[in-house]
């Protein structure tokens, strides 16, 4: 049995603990091309053999590369190097009228050249959340009309969507049904006489929320990009609020600018 010493996990007179030089010759190996997206990474007897170390050293140098979303866990078949093909999500193309407002949706820009798909709706009319309200501009008590969708890259999860709107203002168009028609919420806002003429987009990042890690089977150790975006009439007033649940390793958000 091969034994470490009592100071494994310290800095052991400034160096690094030796699961940290591991996942870091590793890290370097993907780096630069010695194991591809798909390949299958030394196991933790692999590592155990190779470095002359105890099995929850290796399992905690394997530990890190996983929270960092550089590799995956498959049951039965070993850690893989994370395959990294992201989606191109062109924040202010995608939202072009021209787009829409030809019956295209939204979204659909996104999926040029991937089988981006989306797999799952619901719409509900319910109470929003006090920020939401706010945004929308509603009176206490005003209920929204919520549409909740999944979008999935190849049959993997890669985006929760979640559209508040006045119910009121919505009430009797195909905004509340689960198809909304060629060119989306978007189009129908415009038949009824708020056409969407601005756009504002909040970004942050977050660790997921349980529900979020189940509905987007997202690996341990893999953060989410949050997008609210609001759209706006000619005369300033909110229409939509959309709230976006990226799965971060699938996605690359890119923003072109006219100074």
């Amino acid at each position: 049995m091969i034994r470490e010493g009592s100071h494994m996990g310290s800095q052991g007179g400034g160096r690094q603990p030796k699961y940290q030089r591991i996942a870091l010759e590793l890290k370097a190996a993907i780096e630069t091309g010695e194991y591809g997206p798909g390949d299958r990474l030394p196991g933790e007897n692999d590592l155990m053999a190779a470095h002359a170390v105890a099995r929850m050293t290796a399992r905690q140098a394997i530990g890190v590369l996983r929270a960092e979303g550089l590799a995956e866990a498959r049951k039965g078949a070993g850690v893989f190097v994370r395959e990294y093909r992201p989606i191109r999500r062109r924040g202010v193309q995608r939202l072009s009228a021209g787009l829409w407002g030809e019956g295209r949706s939204v979204w659909s820009m996104d999926a040029e050249g991937w089988d981006l798909k989306l797999d799952s709706v619901s719409v509900a009319e319910e109470s929003p959340p006090e920020a939401i309200r706010s945004l929308l501009g509603l009176a206490e008590g005003v209920p929204v009309c919520m549409r909740r969708r999944r979008y999935a890259l190849n049959g993997r999860p890669v985006m929760l969507a979640t559209s508040h709107l006045d119910a009121g203002l919505v009430a009797g168009t195909a905004i509340t049904d689960i198809d909304t028609g060629p060119g989306g919420i978007y189009a129908r806002l415009g038949e009824i006489g708020h056409r969407p003429v601005r756009f504002r987009e909040e970004v942050r990042s977050r660790m997921p929320a349980p529900l979020e890690t189940e509905r987007l089977s997202l690996p341990a150790g893999t953060p989410v990009v949050l997008v609210r975006r609001t759209a706006f009439t000619e005369d300033g007033t909110a229409v939509e609020v959309n709230d976006m649940v990226l799965d971060s390793s699938a996605y690359i958000l890119e923003y072109d600018f006219t100074p």
